[in-house]
């Protein structure tokens, strides 16, 4: 059985807290203070073990930690990178898709990622969680719209709501016949696996649809002996689990990390799905990539792992234009080529 919740520590939520903590030195202090005063800062007790502080280029803290660089704008960042807002017709919905839309219950995470692409709607000072009479509005515009066919509930992080508030989703989608599935796309399995309890997982349920769990994690260290349990209470119950992984630099920008990261996602049970480019979010540039940079690696994975563990390496076009896979091309008109990079005659010649 997972621990209990009252077994579970606070998450340190300001520069202070994490001062206290030792993840940052004092004197950072006063230009941290200025970052969290614009961006939301929370760390769980879990993801704070993993850091070690007196690596500076720590992957965990790189994540989660503020960093001065959040203050500086680059251009063509957006506070609304991939035009959630132009295509949310009500509160609370995301209507990009024909066939999809996304449901934010709530605008909290249980961490606040330092690249997140909300990271202007989520946190304390951010959009708040639905009230009833919205999420009543969010689900009537679903109901209203035979042609959804998938829910992907998001925020935020739908899982930091109690079970009962999920169960209470899940038995609303079950009602509206033409959605077919539910996805719950979430970073709490890793970060707080001890919130994965029982009682949460038959809460994801929903009568008549096919539920599955997105996974969000960026580093294999994240994936520990309590998180590939907490996926396992998942999988186990019948609610199968797939990844999203974020490009980050110095995070996950090198062959091995991101192929022992595809590695660790299989080996819990989780598939591999999206590798997403990094979003054009306020003040990340310092953890973008290229995506001649992100190209090679998918290159160097193709090469060298298995084929469950390849993900399809996605960019979502800036305002809102959707997303398109950007992977790298082995064919032209006369060649193939192959995972080591040698040129093949296509069709075969003689």
């Amino acid at each position: 059985m997972p621990p209990t919740q009252t077994l579970r520590t606070a998450p340190l939520k300001t520069v202070r807290a994490l001062a206290d903590a030792g993840l940052i030195a004092p004197e950072r202090l006063p230009a941290l203070e200025r970052v969290a005063a614009q961006y939301a800062v929370a760390i769980t007790a879990d993801m704070a073990a993993l850091i070690e502080p007196a690596n500076e280029a720590d992957p965990i803290a790189r994540q989660f930690v503020p960093q001065v660089a959040e203050l500086v704008a680059a251009p063509g960042e957006n506070p609304d990178p991939v035009g959630d807002l132009t295509h949310s017709p009500v509160e609370g919905v995301v209507h990009r898709y024909p066939d999809r839309v996304l449901l934010k219950p709530t605008h909290t995470c249980a961490v606040y990622c330092r690249f997140c692409f909300r990271r202007e709607m989520v946190g304390p000072e951010g959009l708040r969680t639905l009230s009833p009479a919205e999420l009543d509005a969010a689900f009537a515009y679903v109901a209203a719209h035979p042609e959804i066919w998938e829910v992907i509930v998001t925020g935020g992080d739908p899982l930091v709501l109690s079970p009962r508030r999920i169960r209470e989703i899940g038995e609303r989608l079950a009602k509206i016949e033409h959605v077919k599935v539910a996805r719950f796309h979430t970073r709490v399995p890793a970060v707080d696996p001890a919130a994965i309890t029982d009682e949460m997982v038959a809460a994801l349920k929903a009568s008549g649809k096919a539920v599955y769990v997105a996974l969000h994690a960026n580093h294999p260290r994240e994936l520990t002996a309590e998180a590939r349990a907490a996926c396992a209470r998942i999988v186990d119950a019948g609610i199968p689990m797939i990844s999203q992984t974020v490009l980050l630099a110095g995070i996950n920008d090198d062959p091995e990390t991101l192929g022992a990261l595809m590695r660790a996602f299989v080996e819990a049970r989780v598939k591999p799905y999206y590798l997403h480019h990094h979003d054009y979010a306020p003040g990340t540039a310092h953890l973008r990539t290229s995506i001649n940079e992100g190209q090679a690696l998918m290159k160097a994975l193709r090469g060298t792992i298995s084929g469950l563990c390849q993900p399809t390496y996605i960019l979502d076009i800036p305002g809102g234009h959707g997303k398109v896979p950007v992977g790298p091309s082995y064919l032209n008109d006369q060649a193939v080529e192959d995972p080591q990079g040698q040129a093949h005659s296509y069709p075969p010649v003689g």
